[in-house]
């Protein structure tokens, strides 16, 4: 039960990770009650306008048309979203599972984080918190992932990766892609040595942005997902290079962490085949065997996709 801003009172009814409810039946549901009128029939009042995986990048048929100040906007929304959780609100918040389709958007197209479910409280005392490892795969922090020590720095390696798909409208990864371009942080990371990192921005703006404000997104970017959780920003000053009022020219960009350089997993393009013969579609991992001191790769006892905890 809520209230709306014009003191309506409502029923709010949310797709629950654990309805037995499929989305085909909520979205039938929706369809069905939209267009009819009647004292002793629920009303529909109005509905979200989905998320940014369904709305911007492709997952599904929208016609919001994205121009750069819209995604500009859900960039700097997000952060200082993100900026409340982890600096104002006591104990602190990491959510732990910033994602596009957990950034949903209302009507005026302003972003809201949703989907607390594997949030966790931070205490102002803990430098971290050794928890069970959860997230989605494609944005979660590789050193989190690989020792399961959970701070902030998680969250803006996510929101990172969440920078680089609005700004190129594409998902992070895309397996029907060619190998050299599947995945959107290794490409911006090769793009940005060879200097051309503009390259990446979304071709349907049509050329229709600032350049070197899509330039300066990117790089801040690459900043949230350095390979060292210290040298990536808190998320107050991300807010202020979102803006504007930090110069990221400034800031020296080392390289992204990639979840597979840490395993060991890496292969070059010749190598593909090989290494799909030995590990199949999910490369092999004892998630026991990795520590901050010893990595060491062990093909052993758990797939990969594995020691995610999934919420999609």
């Amino acid at each position: 039960m809520g209230t709306l801003k014009d003191g309506t009172l409502a029923a709010i009814k949310v797709l629950s990770a654990d309805s037995r409810q499929g989305v085909r039946e909520f979205l039938t549901e929706i369809n069905v009650i939209k267009d009819i009128k009647h004292e002793n029939l629920v009303e529909l009042y109005g509905c979200c306008n989905n998320s940014l995986a369904q709305t911007l990048l492709g997952r599904g048929h929208s016609s919001i048309q994205f121009n750069w100040q819209t995604r500009r906007n859900i960039c700097i929304g997000v952060a200082k979203g993100l900026a409340f959780l982890h600096e104002e609100v006591q104990p602190h918040i990491v959510h732990r599972d910033i994602k596009a389709s957990n950034i949903l958007l209302d009507k005026d197209l302003t972003p809201k984080i949703s989907d607390f479910g594997l949030a966790k409280l931070f205490p102002a005392n803990l430098t971290h918190i050794s928890t069970r490892v959860a997230g989605t795969e494609g944005y979660l922090a590789p050193e989190y992932a690989i020792r399961g020590q959970l701070t902030r720095k998680a969250d803006i390696y996510s929101f990172g990766v969440l920078l680089l798909e609005i700004v190129s409208g594409r998902c992070n990864t895309n397996r029907r892609l060619p190998y050299e371009e599947q995945y959107l942080l290794e490409m911006a990371w090769k793009l940005y040595e060879r200097g051309k990192l503009v390259e990446l921005v979304d071709a349907s703006l049509n050329g229709d942005y600032s350049v070197e404000e899509a330039h300066r997104y990117l790089k801040i970017a690459l900043l949230c997902t350095q390979d060292m959780p210290k040298r990536r920003p808190s998320m107050s000053t991300l807010v202020n290079m979102l803006i504007g009022e930090i110069d990221v020219n400034k800031e020296e960009i080392s390289k992204p962490g990639l979840l597979s350089d840490l395993l060991g997993l890496r292969v070059d393009k010749g190598e593909k085949d090989k290494a799909s013969a030995v590990s199949g579609d999910s490369s092999k991992l004892d998630h026991s065997s990795f520590s901050s001191g010893n990595m060491t790769t062990s093909y052993a006892t758990m797939t990969f996709n594995s020691i995610f905890d999934r919420s999609n």
